[in-house]
């Protein structure tokens, strides 16, 4: 049967891991997202212009920022792996 949130979950999921895989690629951390490693150097090039550009296009001036916190928080981890 089909569940909206657990498929929402997923969409979300999956968005995190190429995220990550994007991440990666240019030389960041597999465990990290693009967005949360952009404001962790957010006073670096090219970071500093980035951060702009990324919360742009995710229609949240805070994207960056929320992104890094949620990576302290491991908010994308199973809930027996938090905290």
């Amino acid at each position: 049967m089909w569940n909206k949130e657990r498929w929402l979950r997923q969409l979300d999921q999956t968005w995190v891991a190429f995220d990550q895989l994007f991440n990666v690629l240019t030389g960041g951390w597999a465990d990290e997202t693009f967005s949360s490693r952009t404001w962790r150097n957010r006073d670096h090039y090219p970071f500093k212009v980035l951060q702009h550009v990324i919360n742009a296009l995710a229609f949240n001036k805070n994207h960056c920022k929320e992104a890094f916190e949620s990576e302290r928080m491991h908010d994308d981890s199973p809930p027996e792996l938090r905290g």
